[in-house]
């Protein structure tokens, strides 16, 4: 379904997209996004053989390698996408992460590898500020945790894909099918995005140039709020926590539980992905009923379940049999899948339009530097360091790192208890 929409002088303009159509040609691209990032995650340790790869290497193709110009990126281009055409930077973010996934599938060397990560991450870099912005002018805010709760499926389902059709797809050919395939994907989406969706009118008009929201401006207002501070701290702590398990689990699944690396990323994917959907869905809805009672809700509940998250992927990483990893797996997906929406609900009250991608870029800097660039890498730096058997060096990095999630939390919940709304029109 198409809305038609004016423009300022009256004159019809190319009809936008229904909200919820809009919403699930973005949770398509999301997917595939997150699929890109866990194909390592899910051929790791074929990787690891084929190319005579570390701990300590793996971790840096699964974190800096990836992250470190995704993070750098991401402000200039949410600032594109704020000043002209958000939809715009998404084609061509997606084409990019799609070129450089095909050419990841042709690496001969593990530098090779490492280069073509990088270029992923520039292309991913386009996405997340650009497409937050577009949900937040579709949807209204009593309905904006439903439709992020539904963006935020792309990463369960994303991970899920990643991690199993990479170690599948190498049965049938080649670990560098797996690569192949998703980047034909990518050009698909790219092509649909360019056709199907057209700019959503902004809520409040704002002059591009205005120097007022400068980005030096914008960074220095924004963290001027302790809310904003806050809550930033704790979501990138409680992310490091969480990446640092989403990316190693199935490694670990395969050194401890003696699974095949397709067992394991099957394994370890559908059991977490599937409770981590479940709760993503619940808080969602449990999050915009909250946010009808008061704007600090959300941080609440996010606060809480980051706490009950971390306290799960603990117990999970140190169980002593599969079994009772499965059972475990259930609430630290529920936890795990929910509590970054809360945040991020909390976060586009904080924001005024003119600066909301911009402001939500320089939010993600921050999450990602320390979650995907540095979580995944320490986990395989400790373990080097550490030595040993590798299943106890594994189990032992993760433990350290899971830990931070307990900080991350008590940050959420001293950020609830601030003023959310901005200062800024």
């Amino acid at each position: 379904m198409m809305l038609t929409r004016m423009n300022q002088n009256g004159a019809a303009v190319r009809p936008s997209l229904h909200p919820w159509l809009l919403l699930l040609i973005l949770l398509i691209v999301y997917l595939l996004d997150y699929a890109d990032r866990y194909l390592i995650a899910g051929l790791a340790q074929t990787l690891k053989l084929q190319f005579h790869l570390t701990d300590g290497f793996l971790g840096l193709l699964m974190g800096p390698a990836f992250a470190l110009l995704y993070t750098i990126l991401s402000i200039p281009l949410a600032r594109l996408a704020d000043k002209y055409s958000r939809v715009g930077v998404l084609v061509v973010g997606c084409v990019l992460w799609s070129l450089f996934t095909l050419l990841t599938g042709l690496s001969t060397s593990k530098w090779m590898l490492v280069f073509m990560r990088v270029g992923v991450g520039v292309g991913e870099a386009c996405f997340i500020a650009p497409a937050y912005s577009l949900l937040a002018d579709a949807f209204s805010p009593e309905k904006r945790g439903r439709a992020f709760a539904i963006l935020g499926l792309a990463i369960y389902f994303g991970q899920i894909f990643g991690y199993i059709s990479g170690p599948m797809l190498a049965t049938v050919g080649s670990w560098r099918t797996a690569f192949i395939v998703m980047a034909i994907c990518g050009f698909v989406m790219a092509i649909v995005m360019l056709l199907a969706i057209s700019e959503a009118p902004r809520v409040h008009k704002h002059d591009k140039a205005d120097p007022a929201h400068t980005l030096v401006k914008t960074a220095m207002a924004l963290w001027r709020r302790p809310v904003f501070v806050l809550a930033n701290l704790g979501m990138a702590l409680g992310s490091l926590s969480g990446y640092s398990f989403g990316m190693w689990g199935p490694t670990l699944f395969a050194r401890a539980y003696g699974l095949s690396p397709v067992a394991a990323a099957k394994t370890f994917g559908i059991t977490f992905g599937l409770a981590g959907v479940t709760g993503m869905l619940v808080f969602g809805l449990v999050s915009d009923r909250m946010t009808r009672r008061h704007d600090r809700w959300p941080l609440i509940l996010s606060a809480l379940t980051l706490l009950a998250a971390t306290v799960s992927i603990f117990l999970v990483t140190i169980a002593g049999n599969l079994e009772l990893a499965l059972i475990l797996a259930v609430p630290s997906g529920l936890f795990g899948g929910g509590w970054s929406i809360g945040v991020m609900v909390a976060l586009q009250s904080m924001l005024a339009d003119p600066i909301r991608a911009t402001g939500t870029a320089l939010f993600l800097t921050m999450v990602t530097f320390v979650g995907l660039v540095f979580g995944p890498y320490l986990v395989g730096l400790l373990s080097d360091l550490i030595g040993g058997a590798p299943l106890e060096s594994l189990r032992l990095a993760m433990i350290l790192t899971i830990s931070t999630g307990l900080p991350a939390a008590f940050f959420l919940w001293l950020s609830s208890r601030l003023r959310l709304k901005p200062d800024m029109p």
